[in-house]
């Protein structure tokens, strides 16, 4: 898991440009599924056959997109103004390295005179690629180029750490899982999905086409387990997270049933998650047609949208567990 871990959040693929996370991901899976494809929107769809007649039609989406800085005018200098691709805090993006597709580094910095921090925007900052003049700042980028954050993973005990994990821990996690389900009596239709961050564009194409009988999707959640953070009943390490609500969807109630009763069959460790704000591909999964019965296994991780994002491979480790007890076994759900 670390291996691939670390491969997918050093690739390159904001919101809008997920090819090479793409392309990565089919090298991995091709030789597990019966078929896979690209969409219109550029999702990967990959497709586990059922052994069954009887089984279930499951979505399985994570997506592949990061968040991004976007140029929007170089001035006279050289200097980058820029716009975000998805939640970029002019906190968590300031002095931070970033590269863009061709390999064009930068550092974000800020102007000066800015007298009060806490008033600080993103209109108020820039992306310094060492340029001396607008004429040389663009032999290098244009205007529509989107930079990441730069940086390698990197570990400490059982926790990794870097650029990315949003969600490319959650591709991991269903990359692991399709390599490790041998037969399931139901039909796994795992999603890898774009433009997550920029409002959940791929999963609600690709569900529409799909119509599955039940959505999962598998996306990082924060934490409350640092200092004075915001209460939250969510520890890195304790255990993959079911989610019981945020911002997009409310679990089929039936749906994180399921996920408990596997999980505890299982001795699999898990949390309850209820997250405020933010939402995941589940949210436009579950609207898709008359609807789907929809749910999500979250992987903890503090730090989110930094160029630090930090889990715990345990973590990782059980949701493979526990996505893997679920989908290799019947689902009854009244009404389905």
């Amino acid at each position: 898991m670390k291996a691939l871990l670390a491969q997918l959040t050093g690739i390159y693929g904001p919101s809008g440009k997920e090819e090479a996370v793409r392309q990565a991901i089919q090298q991995e899976i091709r030789d597990y599924v019966d078929e896979i494809h690209e969409d219109i929107m550029g999702n990967l769809i990959a497709v586990k056959k059922s052994s069954s007649l009887s089984g279930k039609k499951i979505m399985l989406a994570a997506h592949m997109d990061q968040i991004g800085l976007i140029v929007t005018n170089i001035d006279e200098n050289g200097f980058l103004r820029f716009s975000n691709i998805g939640g970029v805090s002019p906190f968590n993006v300031m002095h931070r390295r970033v590269v863009f597709q061709n390999g064009v580094t930068g550092a974000v910095s800020f102007e000066t005179e800015l007298e009060d921090i806490k008033k600080l925007r993103l209109n108020k900052m820039y992306i310094d690629i060492g340029a001396a003049s607008r004429e040389q700042a663009k032999k290098l980028v244009q205007i529509g180029d989107v930079a990441v954050y730069h940086g390698p993973m990197a570990e400490s005990g059982d926790r990794y750490f870097g650029c990315a994990m949003d969600d490319r821990a959650g591709c991991a996690v269903l990359i692991e899982t399709v390599k490790t389900i041998k037969d399931s009596p139901n039909e796994l239709v795992f999603v890898f999905t774009v433009q997550e961050e920029v409002g959940l564009r791929g999963a609600r194409t690709s569900s529409y086409a799909i119509n599955p009988d039940i959505g999962i999707s598998v996306d990082v959640t924060l934490t409350g387990d640092t200092p004075k953070s915001r209460p939250m009943a969510v520890n890195l390490g304790d255990g993959p997270a079911v989610k019981v609500k945020d911002a997009s969807l409310i679990c089929h109630p039936q749906v994180k049933n399921l996920m408990i009763q596997r999980a505890e069959e299982a001795g699999i460790p898990y949390q309850l998650e209820v997250l405020e704000a933010g939402g995941t591909d589940s949210g436009a999964i579950h609207l898709s047609r008359e609807g789907v019965p929809s749910g999500v296994i979250s992987i903890p991780c503090r730090y989110v949208h930094s160029a630090h994002e930090m889990v715990d491979k345990n973590d990782l480790e059980n949701a493979v567990r526990l996505l893997t007890r679920i989908l290799e076994n019947e689902i009854h759900i009244p009404g389905l």
